[in-house]
C-alpha cells in the first residue's frame, strides 16, 4: 500500500465521503446529542451517580496507557497494584508526555496523593471494603489474566481485562463462567470495538458498498533487528530495585506464588511461551478481531500458517546481540485463515480469505488491514486513518486517483461512482468533522461504557467475554497450526462458553 500523500488524501476523502452521505441522519442525530464521542456513537449516556470506584492491577507499559486515558467522569482510580515498585513509581509520576502521562498530570498531585499503592494484587483484594471498591482493570502479563480476574471476581468485583483474554481457551471459559455465576461485567480491552473509525468503517462494509470481500490482508511488520532496539526486551534496561526484589522473590519462591518462574521471565513477559502469546496474540489477535468484524463478526472455519524464530539467536544471521537472544517466541509468523462468505451455507464454495503477518526484520510498510471488496478497497492504516478506492466499473473509472460519491442503484442499495474534482464535498467534510480532528484508539470509549454498564446494570458491553473468546479462539488455534504445521478446522463447540471442548485438549488439533 505505498501511495502518494496526495493519493492518500483523496482516499481519506473517499472514506468521508461514503460516511457523510450514507450515515447522513445518523450523523445529524449525533451532532445534536452534544456529547462525547463514544457516548455519541455507541448509545450509552453521561453517567448518573458517582464515578466507579476502580483499582489498576499491573502497571506497566499497557497499564499505564489505560490509566492515562481513564474517563474521571465515569472512573475513580482509588488503588494501583504492581510486584515491581519502579512500575508504581512511574505510575504517579509518568513516563510519556502524552501516553503514559501519570497520575499527577491526569489527577492533579494532591488527587493522585490519594491512590493507594499495594505491592501485589491478593493484598488489595484484603483491602477492598475499606476502598469501596466497585470494579479492577487488569493488565498484568497474559499468564495471569485468568487467575486475577477470576480472584478478582469471586471478591464480587467487576473485570475489565487486557486483551487476549486468557492463555488458553479453557481459562477464557473459566472466567466468562464466574462473571455469569456472580452476576458480574466482564470486558476485554479489544479497543477496536469502540473505535469511531473502525465503527463507521464496519458500517460501509455491512451496507455492502465494498461489494464481495474474498480477501483482507492484515499486517504488523516491525523492524527490531538492531541493537537494543526491541521494545519487548526490557530486563536489561529495567530499574535495579526491580530487579534486585523480583530476584529475592524468585529465590524465596515467592514469586512463583503470582504465576512467575523467573523475575526475567516477568519483566520479558512477552518474549516467552510461558508467560505470553507471542506475535498472533499480543498484535495479531487485535487485527483478526478487526477482520471477523468487517466480516460481520463470523467464526473462522480454518487456519494454517507458518512461524518460526528465524532470526533471534540464530548465530550468523544477525548481530551478536541477536544470536545471544534466548527468546522462545518466533520472530516471524505468517498465518491464513478461511472465513464463511455470505452464502457459505448454501455454497461451501463461497470462502473470504484473511491473510496475517507479522515479523522483525522489516516495517516497510505500516501496519493495518486492507479490505479487499468487488466494488472497493478500504485501507485501514495504523488504527488513525480510512482510505477508500473504488473499483473500476463499466461505467465509471477507479484507483487510487478517482474521488468517489454514493448512489442509490435503483432501490437495489448504495453503490460508489467515481467523478472528476480536486476537492471533497460538503457530505465529506461534515463527516470528518463529525469525528472529530484526533481519531481515538477506543481506550477511553470502552472504560466509559464499561463503567456505564456497571452503574445500569446492562450488560451491554461491546467486547464482552464471549466475543474477546472469540478472538482468543483464533489467535491461538493459529498458533497450534504454526507449531504443528498443519491445517486446523474450527469447532463450534470450541467457541460455546458451556462447553469444555477446546483446541488445546483436541487430539485433532
Amino acid at each position: 500500500m505505498l501511495t502518494t500523500p496526495e493519493q492518500e488524501q483523496i482516499g481519506k476523502d473517499n472514506f468521508y465521503e461514503a460516511v457523510g452521505i450514507s450515515r447522513r441522519d445518523f450523523m445529524k442525530t449525533a451532532a445534536a446529542a452534544g456529547t462525547g464521542l463514544g457516548a455519541l456513537y455507541f448509545g450509552y449516556e453521561k453517567l448518573k451517580g458517582k464515578p466507579v470506584r476502580t483499582a489498576f492491577i499491573g502497571t506497566g507499559d499497557e497499564g499505564n496507557v489505560l490509566i492515562s486515558e481513564h474517563p474521571t467522569d465515569y472512573m475513580e482510580i482509588v488503588a494501583i497494584a504492581d510486584l515491581r515498585p519502579a512500575n508504581l513509581k512511574r505510575t504517579v509520576l509518568g513516563s510519556h508526555p502524552i501516553a503514559r502521562k501519570g497520575l499527577n498530570t491526569v489527577l492533579g498531585k494532591a488527587k493522585a496523593a490519594e491512590v493507594q499503592h499495594f505491592s501485589n494484587h491478593r493484598d488489595l483484594l484484603a483491602k477492598k471494603d475499606e476502598l469501596g471498591l466497585e470494579a479492577v482493570v487488569i493488565a498484568v502479563p497474559l499468564n495471569q489474566h485468568a487467575a486475577v480476574a477470576i480472584e478478582c471476581m469471586e471478591a464480587g468485583l467487576h473485570v475489565l481485562c487486557e486483551k487476549l483474554m486468557a492463555k488458553t481457551v479453557m481459562a477464557c471459559k473459566e472466567m466468562i463462567r464466574t462473571a455469569e455465576k456472580k452476576g458480574l461485567m466482564l470486558a476485554v480491552g479489544h479497543q477496536r470495538h469502540y473505535s469511531v473509525l473502525y465503527d463507521n468503517a464496519a458500517y460501509l462494509t455491512k451496507m455492502g458498498l465494498l461489494g464481495d470481500i474474498k480477501f483482507i490482508r492484515a499486517q504488523w511488520h516491525r523492524n527490531n533487528s538492531f541493537p537494543n532496539s526491541d521494545a519487548w526486551q526490557k530486563w536489561n534496561g529495567s530499574a535495579k530495585e526491580d530487579r534486585e526484589l523480583l530476584t529475592k522473590m524468585e529465590q524465596d519462591g515467592s514469586l512463583k506464588e503470582f504465576g512467575y518462574e523467573t523475575a526475567r521471565k516477568l519483566i520479558d513477559w512477552r518474549l516467552y511461551n510461558e508467560t505470553g502469546g507471542g506475535l498472533m496474540a499480543e498484535l495479531g489477535s487485535h487485527q483478526m478481531d478487526a477482520a471477523s468484524i468487517f466480516l460481520g463478526k463470523v467464526h473462522p472455519l480454518a487456519v494454517q500458517g507458518y512461524g518460526g524464530k528465524n532470526f533471534f539467536g540464530m548465530e550468523g544471521v544477525g548481530p551478536e546481540s541477536a544470536w545471544k537472544d534466548d527468546r522462545d517466541i518466533d520472530d516471524q509468523i505468517f498465518v491464513t485463515f478461511e472465513f464463511p462468505g455470505k452464502t457459505h451455507e448454501v455454497n461451501d464454495r463461497d470462502i473470504s480469505v484473511v491473510t496475517y503477518s507479522s515479523m522483525n526484520t522489516n516495517s516497510w510498510e505500516p501496519y493495518g488491514e486492507a479490505v479487499f471488496g468487488s466494488r472497493a478497497t478500504l485501507w485501514m492504516k495504523t488504527e488513525k486513518e480510512a482510505l477508500l478506492y473504488k473499483e473500476a466499473s463499466k461505467d465509471s473509472p477507479g484507483g487510487v486517483e478517482q474521488r468517489i460519491w454514493v448512489v442509490d442503484s435503483k432501490g437495489s442499495g448504495p453503490v460508489l461512482d467515481s467523478y472528476e474534482t480536486s476537492a471533497p464535498s460538503s457530505a465529506a467534510n461534515a463527516a470528518q468533522a463529525g469525528s472529530g480532528d484526533v481519531i481515538s484508539r477506543g481506550y477511553r470509549e470502552e472504560m466509559e461504557h464499561f463503567c456505564y454498564c456497571i452503574r445500569t446494570g446492562k450488560d451491554e458491553l461491546r467486547c464482552n467475554g464471549h466475543v474477546a473468546m472469540a478472538d482468543a479462539i483464533m489467535a491461538l488455534t493459529a498458533n497450534l497450526a504454526m507449531k504443528h504445521n498443519k491445517r486446523i478446522e474450527f469447532k463450534q463447540e470450541w467457541f460455546d462458553a458451556s462447553s469444555d471442548a477446546c483446541p488445546e485438549d483436541d487430539f485433532a488439533a
